[in-house]
């Protein structure tokens, strides 16, 4: 039997860096909080090959004494907690006291730091958690904390490390998340060299979100204020019309601190219930204060969650503010017309005498000859024209040619033009004929080239089809058929999105693009747009041509012909979430996943109007059994018979 044996301090350090350092982005984490309790109000993150090789983050805090300087490495060292009361109301970020030396354990660490009013600085350098040399040093007041080679001495954890890009994207999100906590501090991100982005540490929740989220992100947004019972809510969530498609647009800070809660979200989302479409998640900024004894941040190693107190009041009124914020954004204000300045009327230019209109005769009836004297405008004001009638008594035209002594309409007017009353008719042209063009042959269905909605398929042979009838759609979403005795009700979007589904797996069908003269700007997290880099050759494939447009943003220049413009960032969070959560990269499962998104999105709206013309490909395709499930196996049609009905209305 083994004995058991104590580990030796380095091997608990390692393990216990486990919880806390993680990867690069960790790192900064614990980095940016310290300085963010030092008091900074300016710090630079800098980084290099996605953190691994080197990790700098200055700031211009407090700084440390020369022997606060070598004391802070050791485990469970911390300024920020005296005794178990202090845990109670926890107001700092960092307080476990663990961070420095889980990152000293694992990595190389340089430590430059200098208090406010000292002469000097101190360095200090350690080796996997061990000091290796203390000396003074001059340098700025505040402190500099350099990381070399994280994971040199853990090979274990340095295989799970993913591609350079990839890890500067996480980092760069966890100081997106440090910087937006408080708005306050002037934070600058530098990757390889180059600046990322830098917050103007104004105080302004805006003007950080429009220099961390971007202009788009910013510009969308509805301000919530609130408070109640479980504290108090400010911040922005966006509107309805601009949800994304996953939760990577939700910032929740509690006391400062960034967390993840299924009870915010939950509260959010609540308070959007009925003005979101399915699949499409509110995106926020959103600050709420509560009193530091009323939760627990003690909870995980990380500190990204937290335990409330009062969850139903802490519930109650996030729901509630974000509510109210909605209700203001969707009443509409009063529109008033601006009233027109009168002008006084201009003399228009003298026109030129007209003929004489005449009103056409009709021969069926016998009313009076109604005509219309010419007018002429001239630069005086003139009245009103009126209408001026000339009543011609037709007896004394023409003598009776009848018995009866009443002239009819015809010899009327003839008798009228003889007289000059009317004037006389212009001769009639003998009409020509007319050379019969030969009628075109009608081509064949599959050679006609069909629009989008109506799918380049090859259409059932009309002779092999049952006798069918289109009577109409209900709610814009089901089409129904009278076909064989039954009613058939076909949803008519899973049934299209089946068919572009199988035109887009068929090896005989060409993938069509089509180019963009302006490119679609699509904004989304960092690590979404690495992970959609990364994958550019099997966008590729489907149509799409994407590079990088800077920060968090992609440029779409190429799409597949049966996507809308309006869908592409849309189409991209979805490709991106089926690549993340999807099988190997490349593979036919996950290729799948992505021409069936593309097919969705392309496919005819559910609870749109949509022209009865596009309805027969489908209801062909589906009566001809070439349709049956939707590709994520929803079934396509409901049919009810006519002894259903009849059953249903008592007739049998």
């Amino acid at each position: 039997m083994n004995k058991i044996k104590c580990l030796s301090p380095h091997v608990a350090d390692m393990i216990a860096a486990g919880e806390v350092v993680e990867r690069p982005g960790s790192v900064v984490k614990e980095l940016v909080e310290n300085a963010l309790d030092a008091g900074a109000s300016s710090i630079t993150v800098e980084i290099q090959r996605g953190g691994m090789s080197y990790i700098r983050v200055t700031d211009n805090g407090s700084g440390m004494s020369p022997e606060d300087a070598q004391t802070a490495f050791q485990r469970h060292a911390t300024s920020k907690l005296r005794d178990e009361y202090g845990l109670e109301s926890i107001a700092t970020l960092g307080f476990r006291g663990e961070a420095l030396a889980a990152i000293s354990a694992v990595a190389m660490v340089e430590l430059m730091t200098r208090e406010k009013g000292a002469e000097e600085g101190t360095s200090v350098t350690l080796e996997a958690g061990v000091i290796k040399e203390v000396s003074p040093v001059g340098c700025p007041e505040g402190t500099t904390m350099i990381v070399r080679s994280l994971f040199y001495n853990t090979p274990a954890r340095l295989k799970f490390m993913k591609k350079d890009s990839s890890e500067a994207a996480n980092v760069g999100n966890v100081v997106i998340r440090c910087a937006m906590s408080h708005p306050e501090v002037a934070v600058r991100y530098i990757r390889d060299g180059e600046e990322d982005f830098s917050t103007p540490g104004d105080g302004s929740v805006e003007s950080c979100i429009y220099s961390l989220l971007g202009r788009e992100y910013a510009k969308n947004m509805l301000p919530v204020d609130g408070s109640g019972e479980g504290g108090k809510v400010r911040g922005f969530i966006c509107t309805p019309a601009n949800a994304k498609g996953n939760r990577s647009g939700q910032f929740f800070f509690v006391n400062g601190r960034f967390i993840k809660s299924a009870l915010l979200q939950a509260a959010l989302e609540q308070a959007y219930k009925n003005s979101l479409f399915t699949g499409r998640f509110p995106s926020c900024v959103l600050y709420i204060d509560i009193k530091l004894n009323e939760v627990d941040v003690n909870v995980h190693p990380a500190k990204t969650e937290v335990k409330f107190l009062n969850e139903r009041k802490v519930f109650d009124t996030v729901y509630l503010a974000v509510q109210s914020a909605l209700k203001r954004e969707s009443e509409a204000p009063e529109i008033k017309l601006a009233e027109a300045k009168k002008e006084e009327p201009k003399p228009a230019a003298p026109e030129t005498i007209r003929e004489p209109i005449i009103h056409r005769v009709d021969e069926d009836r016998e009313d009076d000859v109604t005509l219309r004297q010419p007018t002429v405008r001239y630069n005086a004001p003139q009245p009103r024209r009126q209408m001026i009638t000339h009543r011609v008594p037709l007896p004394d035209i023409i003598a009776p040619p009848h018995e009866t002594g009443i002239p009819t309409k015809r010899q009327a007017v003839a008798a009228a033009r003889r007289e000059g009353l009317l004037p006389t008719e212009p001769p009639r042209a003998k009409p020509q004929p007319v050379a019969e063009e030969p009628k075109p042959e009608p081509k064949p269905v599959a050679a006609e080239r069909e629009s989008f909605a109506q799918v380049e398929l090859e259409a059932p042979q009309k002779s092999i089809l049952p006798e069918y009838r289109i009577l109409g759609e209900s709610f814009n979403e089901f089409i129904i058929v009278e076909c064989g005795g039954e009613l058939v009700f076909i949803d008519k979007h899973a049934a299209h999105e089946r068919m572009l589904f199988d035109r887009l797996k068929s090896k005989k069908y060409e993938n069509m693009s089509q180019m963009l003269l302006v490119p679609v700007i699509a904004d989304m997290e960092r690590e979404e747009k690495e992970l959609l880099l990364d994958n550019k050759p099997l966008l590729d494939e489907l149509g799409f041509e994407i590079e990088d447009f800077g920060g968090s943003s992609l440029a779409v220049r190429r799409l597949p012909a049966d996507v809308d413009m309006e869908d592409a960032a849309a189409l991209l969070e979805e490709l991106c979430r089926d690549i993340k959560y999807g099988a190997r990269p490349g593979s036919l499962g996950v290729k799948d996943e992505l021409l069936a998104t593309v097919a969705c999105k392309a496919a005819i709206k559910a609870g749109k109007s949509s022209d009865p013309m596009e309805w027969r490909p489908v209801v062909e395709a589906v009566i001809a059994g070439e349709v049956r499930y939707c590709p994520h196996g929803r079934p396509v049609t409901m049919r009810l018979s006519k002894s259903q009905l009849e059953k249903n209305f008592k007739r049998t």
